[in-house]
């Protein structure tokens, strides 16, 4: 099966520290990889250098077995984000702020099917500053579908939920995963 992810030897320094130190790993089509380790470990930095949103010192990146020497805008349109905290405008709605982020990309999917997959349909009219943190969770997963991505990266996307959210979560995510969504 062709990696859909490939990293090699990954290394970011910031001065004296060592945040990503020659790390490398393969994740496959269809397959869902977790970064796990203890906070200060180099899991968001490594995520984050995925995203194009911080350059690695060194190392190679492959997406679908092309390296890749920067991420630019034909990887960011193939990909969805999900940061650790995400910040919306509170005097949106939840359906205004899934097309305002529609509204960013060349192809989006309909927000009406966004809001569907997120289960918050009963909260579509809602404002955004009205929403409990698994709804704001589950928004903040919305957009970073908004693009239908290929590849999906959730940092931390359970942090702070209750046990309901966190199960409603990852059934979202389970769903996506079937869809053959990385």
């Amino acid at each position: 099966m062709p990696a859909a992810i490939e990293v090699n030897k990954l290394v970011k320094h910031y001065g004296n520290v060592k945040a990503v130190d020659g790390i490398s790993f393969k994740v496959k089509i269809g397959e869902c990889l977790a970064i796990l380790g203890p906070n200060g470990a180099g899991k968001t930095t490594t995520v984050e250098i995925l995203e194009g949103l911080r350059k690695q010192d060194s190392g190679d990146i492959f997406y679908f077995e092309s390296k890749v020497r920067e991420i630019g805008k034909e990887i960011k349109d193939i990909i969805g984000v999900q940061l650790q905290t995400s910040s919306f405008m509170d005097y949106l709605t939840v359906k205004e702020t899934i097309k305002l982020f529609c509204g960013l990309y060349s192809k989006s999917l309909k927000s009406e099917d966004l809001i569907q997959l997120v289960e918050l349909k009963e909260k579509s009219k809602t404002l955004v500053k009205n929403l409990s943190g698994g709804q704001k969770q589950r928004l903040a997963l919305a957009v970073a579908l908004v693009n239908d991505p290929k590849i999906l990266f959730l940092d931390e996307p359970t942090t702070g939920l209750d046990p309901q959210a966190r199960r409603l979560l990852w059934d979202t995510v389970l769903k996506l995963k079937e869809r053959k969504k990385q």
